[in-house]
């Protein structure tokens, strides 16, 4: 299984990017909830899950969208809980 990942720094803060592959480039809105799998911010390297999962864990800062992710970010104990829009899961990881 494959997901695209980007890193983004900003004043020495790192925060990883990660979407299903087939999710990249479409938007998501349910009610006042609305979700854009853009290049921009995810359209990074096309990966290995499990490569990404390996990337995650050391992340202080992620934004992940995707069924494929989420399970395996759950399996693996990087998160917990999850949002959905339109059925698609969401999460964020955010040190404060």
């Amino acid at each position: 299984m494959k997901v695209y990942l980007k890193v983004h720094m900003n004043e020495n803060i790192e925060t990883i990017a990660c979407c299903d592959a087939e999710l990249l480039n479409q938007v998501f809105k349910e009610e006042n909830l609305r979700i854009e799998i853009s290049n921009h911010f995810y359209g990074g390297k096309l990966i290995n899950l499990e490569e990404a999962i390996l990337i995650l864990e050391n992340a202080s800062y992620f934004n992940i969208v995707g069924e494929k992710i989420i399970k395996k970010a759950i399996e693996s104990k990087i998160i917990q809980q999850y949002k959905t829009i339109c059925g698609i899961p969401m999460a964020l990881k955010m040190m404060f």
